[in-house]
């Protein structure tokens, strides 16, 4: 996927690896970025200062609201899935509704821009979809059993689009990042990844045509173990 000159759509833009995102696609050279959050008045004013990023509203839950932002940006050539929420929760004692909020969001939201956005990438193509899961959607830590889940789900429908969507011209693109240094993790003892050099590595990926990003130096590790021995890495994780 050709970055520069390239109009991207980022779900989640408002702030933390979303933000980083979008600077990263400017920096590469996208002619344009649609920087996406249910309220874009909380997105970054410094990510708004380019003049190449257009703000859109969209909430990936309300269908009416994804259609909307589909007819609005008919000239995307690249969709990142970043939006995204985390509830905590074991599997046993886990609410049950914040399971499936994070299911709702986190995988059927996902599927919703991607369906909607589909006739504009084809239309635009060559096109890409990345979306941005996570190293324990192939493994789960404990404590976030739903959420875990819910990136599972959204792996297998990234696999399944990507069988669907070849020879359409577009790309599908899976990342898979450890703990980033964000708001969602804030308070968790862990080792975290600067969110700058998440979002460069998932945009450099892209750029280089990988269909599978592992982008900081922890999920590079796990990737390398999960390939090789996926029972190893749900130990891991599971520790």
């Amino acid at each position: 996927m050709n970055i520069a000159g390239s109009t991207a759509l980022v779900t989640g833009a408002n702030r933390g690896l979303g933000a980083r995102l979008v600077t990263e696609l400017l920096g590469a050279g996208a002619s344009r970025v649609y920087a996406t959050a249910r309220n874009p008045h909380t997105i970054d004013p410094q990510v708004c200062s380019d003049p190449r990023v257009r703000t859109l509203a969209l909430d990936i839950t309300d269908q009416a609201s994804v259609d909307a932002a589909a007819k609005a940006a008919t000239d995307v050539t690249l969709l990142v899935n970043n939006a995204g929420v985390l509830g905590f929760g074991s599997a046993l004692d886990g609410d049950l509704d914040l399971f499936g909020r994070d299911m709702t969001t986190n995988y059927v939201g996902t599927l919703r821009v991607t369906r909607a956005f589909v006739p504009v990438l084809a239309a635009n193509a060559p096109a890409a979809v990345a979306n941005v899961l996570t190293l324990i959607a192939l493994a789960p830590v404990l404590p976030m059993a739903g959420y875990c889940a819910s990136k599972a789900a959204a792996h297998s429908i990234t696999q399944a689009l990507r069988a669907e969507l070849r020879g359409r011209g577009i790309e599908v693109i899976g990342a898979y990042p450890g703990g980033i240094d964000t708001d969602m993790l804030a308070g968790i003892e862990a080792d975290k990844a600067a969110p700058e050099i998440v979002a460069g590595r998932i945009v450099a990926g892209i750029a280089a045509g990988e269909t599978v990003v592992w982008p900081d130096d922890t999920s590079a590790h796990a990737g390398t173990v999960y390939v090789t021995d996926p029972l190893r890495l749900e130990q891991m994780l599971a520790s």
